[in-house]
């Protein structure tokens, strides 16, 4: 009968301290959500006002002058990011098929792994002092494909170790299939393995997109920044993260309202990629 009833302090016990640890993550989620939703009600609402065409479409004034737009930025800004993701996918793609299709089960390619997951989370301001120690420093100046270099390094880890991860659910014996057929080992990966994880590979390129997309510590040290329009990627070059910074630090009221309605178009065009993977990913599930 003691027993029974030390059985019974102990579950309660337990189920009062699960309810405790329950309720200080709900807390936790309530706090995070809270931030999230006021700094995009925030943006949305100071945003919004000021978004007009001529924003997208025209040079910028001189300092002071009001009027103008941000066409360097956005240009700059899609001109970057494209060569970044015209570097960086095929790249991580590539390394992900080797780490689950050649390496799979090599004590150094698990190595490898390691340090592609760490690089996930490696703070972007040290990939841009890198490729700036790398690339900027020798040739003496800042320039567009540098910014293009650092952008692709911070979305490599994220494409493949997505890629690996998928590659990994394809059943083996898809594969065993394949090569009993007489198939080549290119041709396994090629009709076999890329064919059946082709959705949730997309997934972890717009999530490696949506991940460079806000960036600015990088863009700093490599590309920085231009007041005119240009096309050069080997001069400096304006984007829009760099941008909001400035404008956001400057004396104008003109420049905020640019920072803003910037931040709007920047948050809606992550928000999109995001929602673009989760609802790809939930289809592939």
């Amino acid at each position: 009968m003691e027993g029974y009833r030390d059985l019974e302090r102990r579950i309660k016990f337990r189920k009062v301290k699960s309810a405790f640890v329950l309720f200080l993550s709900f807390l936790t989620a309530v706090y995070g959500i809270f931030w999230l939703f006021w700094i995009i009600i925030d943006v949305f609402s100071k945003g919004f006002q000021n978004i007009s065409i001529d924003l997208i479409l025209q040079d910028p004034a001189p300092p002071g002058v009001e009027g103008g737009g941000l066409k360097h930025a956005f240009v700059g800004h899609l001109i970057i990011t494209s060569l970044a993701t015209l570097i960086g996918i095929p790249i991580g793609i590539a390394a992900g098929i080797f780490f689950t299709e050649y390496g799979r089960f090599s004590k150094f390619v698990d190595f490898l792994r390691t340090m592609t997951d760490s690089l996930v989370s490696l703070p972007s301001i040290i990939v841009g002092t890198a490729v700036y120690a790398i690339m900027v420093k020798p040739v003496g100046h800042f320039f567009g494909l540098s910014g293009s270099v650092a952008l692709a390094l911070l979305m490599l880890p994220v494409i493949a170790i997505t890629t690996a991860q998928i590659l990994k659910l394809v059943p083996d014996s898809l594969r065993e299939a394949a090569y009993a057929l007489g198939a080549f080992k290119w041709q396994v990966i090629k009709d076999i393995s890329l064919a059946a994880a082709k959705r949730g590979i997309l997934t972890g390129v717009i999530l490696g997109i949506a991940r460079i997309t806000g960036e600015t510590a990088p863009l700093l040290f490599t590309s920085f920044n231009n007041n005119f329009t240009t096309y050069n990627i080997f001069d400096p070059m304006a984007s829009l993260t760099v941008t909001i910074f400035v404008y956001a630090m400057g004396p104008y009221e003109d420049w905020h309202r640019k920072a803003w309605a910037a931040s709007l178009i920047l948050t809606i065009g992550t928000l999109i990629f995001f929602i673009m993977a989760k609802y790809l990913l939930g289809k592939k599930k």
